[in-house]
Formats: structure tokens, C-alpha cells, sequence
């Protein structure tokens, strides 16, 4: 080959070549951002409106609707999901993969832009947001003071440590949960209303008026031209009091004389609690595509120098959640691991070649090629993250196995009595078109794998990229530095007899062992030679004991990985008040606490952007994973058995998904309707028969509970004798219960307040009162008019909570698992499904793990069928035949038993992650047989028989591979044991790999050269009849 002539020939000119790639390389990954996850550009887009004091079927029908409208003509949609929620609505538009999503955010901001007008006044301007759902926090900052009030520590957070924070480069958001909203609280007196007369709807508009400063032209004096300007801004809280509101008998009525006006009146809009006590926390997010662990790193620098300022005296700022952590636990395992396996692998290789500079020659690839990929992945603009890392974990053997072929031949080559450098230009010639193939078919799976559908394909994009680069730089240095160096560097052990020392009297006797090995295996091959058919009935049957072991092996979308973490989300009534969801919170934080496992706990109260008073997660911090016997996911059961004594509420336990967005719910079903009545009934009833499958837990359905509501009838013509409009009852009321923005006020100090107009809470939560608020002035201060005047007031209820699924109305069924896997319970939801009736225009469909698992395992069985089409493609070209790639791939069957087995005896189940495993397995099974099936070709070539060359060829191959088997089961030990922790995740594709190496390799060596006499047969038996090329007809 032309590039070993000119590394063999050109010595230094290869070496250069080779310190090249690892310079660039060590460049390249010192510039590489850690990252947990790929950087996948998600496009979805998030319409969130505030709609104060509306029940969910008025948000619904006045806010959702037009915008599910106004957006869903836009090009590429793939999904519309809303939630209408009491006072809130958020809109969820998915686009396909494909559409960009800074374009899709300004598509859906410009529809929006058009029907804004059309919203109600009172609704907040819908927020249009890129919503990317691995956006959570990186790092919980809390703060504590025994020195400083809240609405101090508040303004302190927000003015100051927050504003710091956020100009850390990589740092896109630090934002303040728990504390007191900066506002001017405006707190009016219905009984002082109604005495002067005065309505609220004329309070908020004299408001909004008197708290700004005009522009009224510019005066020009000579050459100079000076700006007028009325200066309205009010200077101090004081100044809001002596704002006139209205006239009676006379005098000036003003804001003091009917309000209370303060700053430290605030409510707060969102709880965080530490360890079972309030607390103000600042969750810091990084920038899209920002190094997770350098972004924290810089954080946590910033804390230190926090704490020995002065100026934070008596402050404790604590780092109470950190999820860079495990990124780094991550990194640093599968850095460690890589180095285990390059180890092992190494050992393997020596105790075969019988050389220390054999063992150096070959194992120099490893490091060269894990150092050049670190380039290829810097330069593609991919991150050090789980794909990645895993990728190169996993390909530790596989980058050797180039190297180990080479070798190996360059050595049989040398024994036959050459000189080292015609040695190293034979034995690579002779075996470089197979190195050719297996690294090609490698590729031929590997970039199918980084072209899969989907938002999996996304993520396994980089996986699939970095291990074909990886492999093809491996092969590159077999072709170059390995003959190079094998030409150059004289290998004293050459001589079989040249070994000394215990340990080379170790590895002779491990050589002879092996040779007896060999002779025993030529004795098999020649009795399956013989005995063909009885030799492809026991490839049969260990093909179908592998079906028949898929019942017995769980499925689940992805294994749970162990972040030290359980979360517990808990719901309670709908309507219940922020200081009743904080007292559970304590009592859940009482619970956790029995446990040994649990250190510390951390909770929030209406954070989200659609999350009520109601709603709260608690994150239970865990000891780490070696201090405990119990996964996150083992301990969950026990924890929710323990809550159950609390009443009132409804918990759902889990060790958090994937994104760590919350408690994972395995198991979902979505209902599709018109009528919520109806839809609640049915979902009522499938919960119930879902409660009778085993295995299920923490069933919920969106429409549990209901909204109670006070519905304000008004008598039209009661109100239209007293001159009231049906909208002057609803502008009067929404700023006294709801509240209502009406302007910005600046202090002197610079800190800006919004100025809020509301009554007090204890008005606000009385509802017997709610009669007798005033609603509009009457005119010529002849009084007010109230609302029991002209309306009744009825208590009623409504939905807590509407979802819709392109554009129609729907209810999710949510359960979780434990001791079961979705596959288990299958039949038990098939059969619950079964036995509730739907009405006309209602239906079914399955989400949670179900869907993504018919999704990936789509894109997988895809995935799949090109590689293997993708490998004959590599195999016919390589050996000049249609016939011989089909005996080659007879081998990929093999592996199926030995994956089961694996998974079986790792405890894994079949996931994404094993099943990208079997897809890796395509490519590493051919390579054993192409081994074999050349060398028989080269055989034949030199005039032997089929059986003698088959016998020959699998005596020749047999070791080299053996050793190519035994580097890359060894390669991926450490992550199948999980020698570190921070990688059970990946555990499962190791499994899948190692057991079907195993299975394959043993069954390939027998069955591959059987098969091989049968394709023979067949063509001898049709070549007669095959058309011959003109120079043959002539001969």
C-alpha cells in the first residue's frame, strides 16, 4: 500500500506526521467545552401569557384558542400543546428537526404580534420564549441571613448578587426564587371607597396617568435648542399618597386617604425552601452551547470571593444544588476508564504478541488516535459530553484492533525468515484490503447510527461521527507508524527463544497453551466440516434461545442514572394558599430526613412558568453513590410508602428524568374530546382500572381535581338602571382581587418597583366580602354602587387544569413504575384501556416511555437496515463476489444469544442504549469473519483446496482474532462494571457489546467457513450456466 511504502521508506517524514495529529489534537482539547448532553438545537417555541384572576376555561377560550389559531398555519409544525391554568397559559409549539429554532421563535412572535391586540386588556403581553427542555439550572445558589429582613435580602439578591452573577461569561440567566417581589403595593379600602365614592377602575387609570414624564417639544434660544419636558415621575412613596384621585364637596380626595401605599407590603409570588426553611435562592442557567463545568467552576469562584468580602458579612451564600457535579464525576470516570481499558487492552495484546515492543508498536495507536479524534470533535464544533465520551470509551478496543491485525501479520512475516522491513511491507500488503474492510464496514454502521430520525438521532449524532472518525484515524496509523516503526525499531524478540525473566517464561507458557488452543479448534473446524448440517443446527438453535430470552430481559426508554438525587413533587388541592403548601413542605422534609441516605433537602413553590401555589418539588440530596447501598431509583419506594401518612396530598416520587426536569413518568395515555365533563369521567375510570395493573404508582390525570370558582352573576337590568356597564364590574374587580399593574416607579436610590393596585390578602381570601366591594362611582359623589347591587355572587367550580393536544382538548393518565418495566405492564394497560367504552369523537394514544420507545426503536431498526445493506455494499466490493458477503454476515444472527445473555447478567434492560449496542455489534462481528474469509481467499489463490484452505485460513486467523476479541471485551470492562459510578447509564451498550462479542466470535470461527462450503456449492453448481466475459468465451 502506498502509505506504508511511504511511511516504511520515509521515517521521519511519518513520525512528523503523527506528532502533527497529537499536537492538534492536545490543542483541540484544551479548547473543548465539558458538556453533559449534546448541544442539540431543539426547535420548539413557548407562548406563556398572564391572564390575572381568569379561570382556566376563560384562558382557554380568550387566550389559547387565538393564539393556537394565528400559529397554526405556520410552515412546519409538528405538534401545538397548551395548558390553561388558572390565571396562566403556556402554548408549546414543536417544530420539525429541521427548522431552525431562532427563525421559528420570530415566525411565531410575528403571528402573535397580530392578534395581541385581540387579547383581553387585563391579560398580560404573551412572552414568546425558545424553550429548550435540558434548559434547567446548572447550580441553586442559597442565601440566609439572621441579620437582614426578607424584602432586604430580597433587593439584595436581586440589585446585587444576581446582577453579579449573570455577567459571569457563560452565564445566560441567574434568577431569584423565594423572594419579595419589588413592588409599590397600592392595598385600597373598600369600606374608604365606598364612603368617598370612588371606584378602583378610576383608581388605576388616574394611576397609570400621574407617574410619568411628557415630552412637550423642543424651545430654541438663539443657537441653543433645549427639550421641554412635564417631569410627572413621583419622587418618593409619600408623593403617591398626595396623588388627587377624585373631588368631594370641594375638597381634593386623595390616594392616601383610601389606600395604604408602601414597599414592604409585597406578597410573594414564589416560595424556595432549604432543609425545610424559607430561604431566597438564585438557579443560575448557562448560555446555549457554554461549558457546564467551566461556567460552574467560575460560579463557585465567585461565591468564594462572595463570602470574604466585608461587604456580605452575615450572609451565608451556600452552593445547595449542583448538577455540573456529576457532569464532572462523569468525565472524570469515563477519563479514568479510558485509561483502565487502554490498559487492559495493552495487556492483552502483550500477552499474545510475546514483545514488549510489539506490545509498544501496536499500543501507541490508542493514544494517538483518541488524541486525533479529540481534534475531529473540536473542529465539528461537538463537545466533550456523554455522547462523545462515551463513544471513545467504548472504541478503546476497537482502535487497537487495526494496530493488533498488522501487527500480527508483520510478525507471522518476520518468522517466515524476512528482513523487518519487508516484513512490514508484506504483512501490511497482504492483510491491508481486510483492515480496509472491517474499518470500513465499522463506519458503514456507525454513520447510520449519526443519521437517525428524530431527537434520538440528535444526541447520537456526535456518538456515531466521533466513532468513525476514531476508527478511521486507527487505521490510518496501522497503515503508517506501526510498519514504520516495525521496520525501524528491531524487535530482539523475534526469536521465539530470545525470552527470559519470569514474566517471559509466563507468556511462553500462555503461548504454548495457546497453540494446544489452536490444535483443539482445528479438530472442532474439521468435524464441522464434516458434520455441516448438525453445525448449522446449533447456529440455529442458539439464534432462537436468543428470541426466546427477549421476554425475560425488561424494556424501558433509558435506564435511570444515579445524580445523588430523588425528587418528590407534590400536589394538593387546587386553590390551596402558598402558606398551606409550606407547611407540607415541612412535613415532607420531616420524612425524608428519617432516611441515613438523605443529607439535605431543597424546595420551590411556583418557580415554573405555569406552576401554581398548589404545586411544589422537593430534591432530596443523597449521600454520594459510595456511601450508600440504595439507588435514588430503590429508595423511592420506600419514601413513598413513608408520605402517605401525610393527608391532603398527592406525591409523585422518582429519581428524576433524564434532563432532570423532574420525576420521570414511565407511563402515559392521552384522551382526546370536546366535552371536559365527559373526558374527566373517562379518564376518572381508566385511572381506577390503571390502579389494578401491578406495578403502577402515582396515577394521576390532569383534570384530578377541580377549580373551585366564585361565579359573579350580574342582573343587566338592575345594573343598566344604575348606569353600570357589565365591563366596568370586571374593570373594577380584576385590580382588587387579581391585582393590576399600573406603572414603574423609581426610588431615589435607583431601584425600580412596578406599582401594583390590589386589596388586601385578608380581603382578598374573604369571600363573604366579595358582595359588598365597590365597583363604580356614582356621579356628583352621590356614592357607589356595589356589586351585590347589581349581581350575585354563586360558588361554582371549574376545571383546575385544561391541556390541549392539536388543538383539541385532552387529558394525560400519568403513572410510574416500580418493580415492573413498561413492557411488563403492557398488557396491563392494553387491558385497562380495553375495558373503558369511548363515546363517538374520543380517542386513545400512547405516550411517556411507550411512544419513545416505538420511536427509537424505529429509528433503530432503520438504523439498522442500512448498516447492513451499508456492509454487503463493503464486503461485495472488497471480495469481488454477491455470494461470499452473504455467508460473512450469516455472523451478525450469532450475537443475538450472547446480547441477552449480556443484559441478563448486567442486570441491564433493552433500551436505547443497548439497542445502539447490537447496531455497533453489525460492525465489529464482520470483522472476524472477513479475517477469516480472506485469508481463505488468499489460500485458494495459491492453489489450495476449499476444505484445506478453510482449515488453514481459520488456524492463521484464529489468533489474531482472538486477541482483536479479547482487546475490545477488555476495552469495555470498565465501563460494563461501572468502575467508577457516574456511568450505569452507558452500562447497558457495553452489556449488549460484550455479550455479543463473546457469542459471535465463538460461533463465527465454526460457522462462517461452513457456510463458506455451501455458497462454493452453489456457485459450482451455477457457474455453467452464468454468462461468460468475451475473454473467457475465447479461451
Amino acid at each position: 500500500m502506498i502509505l506504508t511504502r511511504i511511511a516504511v521508506r520515509q521515517p521521519v517524514f511519518a513520525t512528523m506526521m503523527m506528532i502533527a495529529i497529537v499536537v492538534i489534537g492536545l490543542f483541540s482539547y484544551s479548547r473543548l467545552a465539558i458538556d453533559e448532553l449534546p448541544d442539540v438545537d431543539f426547535p420548539v417555541v413557548a407562548v406563556v401569557t398572564s391572564y390575572p384572576g381568569a379561570t382556566p376555561e376563560a384562558v382557554e377560550n380568550d387566550i389559547i384558542k387565538p393564539i393556537e389559531d394565528s400559529v397554526a398555519t405556520l410552515a412546519g409544525i409538528d405538534s401545538i400543546t397548551s395548558t390553561a391554568q388558572s390565571g396562566a397559559s403556556m402554548v408549546l409549539i414543536m417544530f420539525e428537526l429541521e427548522v431552525d429554532s431562532a427563525t421559528a421563535a420570530q415566525d411565531v412572535r410575528d403571528r402573535i404580534s397580530q392578534i395581541q391586540g385581540t387579547l383581553p386588556d387585563n391579560a398580560d403581553d404573551p412572552r414568546i420564549l425558545r424553550f429548550d427542555p435540558t434548559g434547567m439550572p446548572i447550580l441553586s445558589i442559597g442565601l440566609s441571613s439572621d441579620r437582614l429582613g426578607t424584602a432586604t435580602l430580597t433587593k439584595l439578591a436581586e440589585d446585587e448578587l444576581s446582577t453579579r452573577i449573570a455577567n459571569i461569561p457563560g452565564v445566560g440567566e441567574a434568577s431569584v426564587v423565594g423572594g419579595l417581589p419589588n413592588e409599590v403595593q397600592i392595598l385600597l379600602d373598600p369600606d374608604r371607597q365606598t364612603a368617598l365614592g370612588i371606584g378602583a377602575a378610576d383608581i388605576t387609570s388616574i394611576l397609570r396617568n400621574e407617574n410619568t414624564d411628557l415630552p412637550a417639544g423642543d424651545v430654541t434660544e438663539g443657537t441653543s435648542t433645549k427639550s421641554v419636558q412635564v417631569e410627572g415621575r413621583i419622587p418618593d412613596l409619600q408623593g403617591f399618597e398626595d396623588i388627587i384621585v377624585g373631588q368631594r364637596g370641594g375638597f381634593p380626595v386623595r390616594l392616601g386617604d383610601l389606600a395604604f401605599v408602601g414597599t414592604d407590603l409585597a406578597e410573594r409570588e414564589s416560595l424556595a425552601m432549604i432543609d425545610g426553611r424559607p430561604a431566597i435562592t438564585i438557579d443560575v442557567l448557562k448560555t446555549q452551547g457554554a461549558n457546564t463545568v467551566g461556567v460552574a467552576k467560575a460560579v463557585r469562584a465567585d461565591i468564594e470571593k462572595m463570602r470574604a468580602d466585608p461587604f456580605y458579612d452575615g450572609i451565608n451564600i451556600s452552593v445547595i444544588r449542583d448538577n455540573s457535579t456529576s457532569v464532572e464525576e462523569s468525565f472524570s470516570a469515563v477519563q479514568s476508564m479510558l485509561i483502565e481499558g487502554a490498559i487492559l487492552a495493552t495487556v492483552i495484546v502483550f500477552l499474545f504478541l510475546n514483545s514488549w515492543r510489539s506490545t509498544v508498536i501496536t499500543g501507541l495507536t490508542l493514544p494517538i488516535s483518541i488524541i486525533g479524534t479529540m481534534a475531529a470533535i473540536y473542529f465539528m464544533g461537538f463537545t466533550l459530553n456523554m455522547m462523545t465520551m462515551m463513544a471513545l470509551s467504548l472504541s478503546i478496543g476497537i482502535l487497537i484492533d487495526d494496530a493488533i491485525v498488522v501487527r500480527e501479520n508483520i510478525m507471522r512475516h518476520l518468522h517466515m525468515g524476512k528482513s523487518h522491513e519487508q516484513a512490514a511491507l508484506d504483512g501490511t500488503n497482504e492483510i491491508g484490503l481486510a483492515v480496509l474492510a472491517t474499518t470500513l464496514s465499522i463506519v458503514a454502521v456507525f454513520l447510520p447510527v449519526a443519521f437517525m430520525d428524530g431527537i434520538i438521532g440528535r444526541f447520537f449524532l456526535q456518538f456515531g461521527v466521533t466513532v468513525s472518525v476514531a476508527v478511521l484515524i486507527s487505521m490510518f496509523v496501522s497503515f503508517t507508524l506501526d510498519p514504520m516503526m516495525s521496520a525501524v525499531w528491531y524487535d530482539p524478540a523475534s526469536d521465539l527463544n530470545a525470552k527470559r525473566g519470569p514474566i517471559g517464561r509466563a507468556v511462553m507458557a500462555f503461548d504454548r497453551w495457546f497453540e494446544r488452543l489452536i490444535r483443539s479448534y482445528r479438530r472442532l473446524l474439521e468435524w464441522a466440516l464434516s458434520w455441516r448440517k448438525a453445525t448449522l443446527a446449533i447456529a440455529t438453535a442458539a439464534f432462537v434461545g436468543g428470541l426466546m430470552l427477549f421476554p425475560l430481559v425488561g424494556a424501558e426508554f433509558a435506564p435511570a442514572s444515579d445524580n445523588s438525587e430523588v425528587q418528590v413533587e407534590i400536589e394538593l388541592p387546587i386553590g390551596t394558599s402558598m402558606a398551606r403548601t409550606e407547611t407540607k413542605i415541612g412535613q415532607v422534609d420531616t420524612i425524608l430526613r428519617r432516611f441515613p441516605e438523605v443529607i439535605g433537602t431543597y424546595a420551590t413553590v411556583g418557580s415554573g412558568a405555569t406552576s401554581g401555589k398548589n404545586q411544589a418539588t422537593i430534591t432530596a440530596r443523597l449521600t454520594p453513590p459510595a456511601e450508600r447501598h440504595r439507588s435514588p431509583t430503590e429508595l423511592s419506594g420506600p419514601i413513598r410508602v413513608a408520605l402517605e401518612e401525610i393527608p391532603g396530598a398527592k406525591f409523585r416520587v422518582g429519581a428524576g428524568d433524564s434532563f432532570g426536569s423532574g420525576v420521570a413518568t414511565p407511563v402515559e395515555l392521552k384522551m382526546r374530546g370536546s366535552d371536559l365533563d365527559t373526558l374527566k369521567r373517562l379518564s376518572a375510570t381508566l385511572a381506577d382500572e390503571l390502579s389494578k395493573v401491578p406495578g403502577l404508582v402515582d396515577i394521576r390525570t390532569s383534570l384530578d381535581d377541580p377549580q373551585p370558582m366564585l361565579g359573579v352573576r350580574v342582573n343587566r337590568e338592575a345594573a343598566s338602571d344604575l348606569g353600570v356597564r357589565l365591563t366596568q364590574v370586571g374593570s373594577a374587580l380584576s385590580p382588587m382581587i387579581a391585582g393590576e399593574d399600573v406603572s414603574e416607579w423609581t426610588a431615589p436610590d435607583g431601584s425600580n418597583y412596578d406599582v401594583v393596585v390590589r386589596l388586601p390578602q385578608d380581603l382578598r381570601d374573604d369571600a363573604a366580602k366579595l358582595a359588598s366591594l365597590p365597583i363604580v362611582g356614582l356621579p356628583d359623589g352621590g356614592g357607589v354602587v356595589r356589586l351585590d347591587q347589581i349581581a350575585t355572587v354563586e360558588q361554582s367550580e371549574s376545571a383546575g387544569e385544561i391541556t390541549r393536544e392539536d388543538r383539541q382538548r385532552s387529558v394525560s393518565i400519568t403513572a410510574g413504575l416500580d418493580g415492573a418495566d413498561i413492557r411488563s405492564a403492557q398488557s396491563g394497560l392494553q387491558a385497562a384501556m380495553a375495558a373503558v367504552e369511548l363515546p363517538p369523537g374520543y380517542s386513545y394514544s400512547m405516550g411517556g416511555d411507550a411512544e419513545s420507545i416505538i420511536e427509537s426503536g424505529i429509528s433503530a431498526l432503520v438504523a439498522l437496515a442500512l448498516a447492513i445493506v451499508f456492509i454487503y455494499l463493503v464486503l461485495a466490493s472488497q471480495f469481488g463476489s454477491f455470494l461470499q458477503p452473504l455467508a460473512i454476515m450469516s455472523s451478525l444472527p450469532l450475537a443475538l444469544v450472547g446480547v441477552m445473555l449480556g443484559l441478563m447478567i448486567g442486570g441491564s434492560t433493552l433500551n436505547m442504549f443497548s439497542a445502539i449496542g447490537f447496531i455497533m455489534l453489525m460492525g465489529l462481528v464482520v470483522k472476524n469473519a472477513i479475517l477469516l474469509v480472506d485469508n481463505a481467499n488468499h489460500q485458494r489463490a495459491a492453489g489450495m483446496d476449499l476444505r484445506q484452505a478453510l482449515l488453514e485460513a481459520g488456524v492463521t486467523r484464529f489468533r489474531p482474532i482472538v486477541m482483536t476479541t479479547l482487546a475490545m471485551i477488555f476495552g469495555m470492562v470498565p465501563l460494563a462494571i461501572n468502575m467508577h459510578g457516574g456511568t450505569s447509564q452507558n452500562a447497558p451498550m457495553a452489556h449488549a457489546v460484550i455479550g455479543g462479542l463473546i457469542s459471535s466470535s465463538l460461533l463465527t470461527l465454526i460457522v462462517v467457513p461452513v457456510l463458506l462450503t455451501y455458497v462454493e456449492g452453489f456457485l459450482n453448481l451455477i457457474r455453467p450456466y452464468l454468462p461468460k466475459a468475451p475473454d473467457d468465451a475465447h479461451a
